[in-house]
């Protein structure tokens, strides 16, 4: 298998990406199979990625607070069965009272969403969101209220999967309206410390540690770069802006499996097929799961502006497939090859 990982990587990246910009990692239990890096973390300074670079992950987030909501609900302080209604202390406006933590975690809550991924002028709206709420601001979670909150629903709560970052924002409050800490603090503390994760962590666009990728975005007719601190949120959130690296991804696929970030029982729902995708891809309670046949593997994504990440974990072969970039490079070709290399088709 690491040949073949190996070869479809080069493949990939001479037919489809030379630019890429980030790091490619491949490992299985005690040893790491393949390993790559391109690009620079900082074009200015001329500093090169390094596999222990830590680059954003977007909305591969989610896959830590699905883990947040689940170790509440391994601690008997939640259930997916909980209203949202009822956990938190706000005025929800037109969110329908019906939504639970199930519905959230699954996204078929059905609320409006503050940013349309599915629609083709989404990086238009995304603009117009930042010019009525400026990135700078996008500190605390209750900012994402107003821009949720006033939104029609989409459908009636559990009628279908669509993907929501307003979901996950919320699951983020209940987090905190649950715990008594922060979103974040309560990542930090429940499972980036236990887990010695040394390059994770919610980090300040304007004041990025050592070692950590600034995301880049390319203007389409100059073709000059600039930075992304102005295209994204200051701060990361709930459903995304996380920042980790290679290694520390490995340990939480590792962990995850071992049950020690859950107990044996919220393993396997978090892992389980909550609700159908499609023909063989559902949905967890965090995470996307593809079956083929016997054959079952895990995925996260995520994509911002100057941010593309995948991480892939394959059970039987106990195998972490991982890339992150800093240039919007379009990783879903590479995940795309490997799917369907050992077939796993979308």
């Amino acid at each position: 298998m690491r040949q073949s990982i190996q070869n479809i990587f080069k493949d990939w990246l001479k037919n489809k990406n030379e630019n890429f910009s980030g790091v490619f990692y491949a490992s299985s239990v005690g040893d790491i199979k393949y390993q790559q890096t391109y690009g620079s973390r900082n074009k200015g300074e001329e500093l090169p990625n390094t596999v222990d670079t830590a680059f954003a992950i977007a909305s591969g987030t989610k896959l830590f607070t699905g883990l947040a909501i689940c170790k509440l609900i391994d601690n008997k302080k939640l259930s997916l069965e909980d209203k949202l209604c009822d956990l938190l202390p706000f005025d929800l406006g037109k969110i329908d009272k019906r939504v639970t933590v199930f519905h959230l975690l699954t996204h078929t809550s059905g609320i409006g969403d503050y940013i349309d991924e599915d629609a083709d002028d989404c990086e238009e709206q995304l603009q117009a969101l930042y010019d009525k709420y400026p990135p700078h601001l996008w500190e605390r979670l209750e900012y994402y209220l107003p821009m949720t909150t006033q939104l029609p629903p989409k459908f009636e709560p559990g009628e279908r999967f669509c993907y929501s970052n307003s979901g996950f924002v919320l699951l983020g409050l209940i987090v905190e309206a649950v715990s008594g800490l922060s979103y974040r603090q309560f990542v930090q503390d429940k499972i980036i410390k236990p887990r010695k994760l040394v390059h994770t962590g919610f980090y300040r666009m304007d004041s990025l540690p050592t070692n950590t990728a600034l995301g880049y975005i390319q203007n389409r007719d100059t073709k000059e770069w600039r930075t992304n601190i102005f295209s994204v949120p200051i701060l990361g959130g709930s459903d995304g802006g996380l920042f980790t690296c290679a290694e520390d991804v490995d340990i939480i696929w590792r962990d995850l499996f071992a049950n020690k970030i859950l107990s044996k029982e919220m393993t396997q729902a978090f892992l389980a097929a909550q609700v159908v995708r499609g023909k063989n891809e559902s949905y967890g309670l965090g995470v996307y799961r593809i079956d083929e046949g016997d054959k079952t593997i895990f995925y996260a994504v995520g994509v911002d502006n100057g941010v593309n990440f995948f991480t892939v974990y394959f059970p039987q072969p106990r195998i972490v497939v991982s890339a992150f970039d800093n240039t919007n490079t379009n990783l879903f070709s590479l995940l795309n090859d490997l799917l369907e290399k050992f077939h796993y088709p979308v």
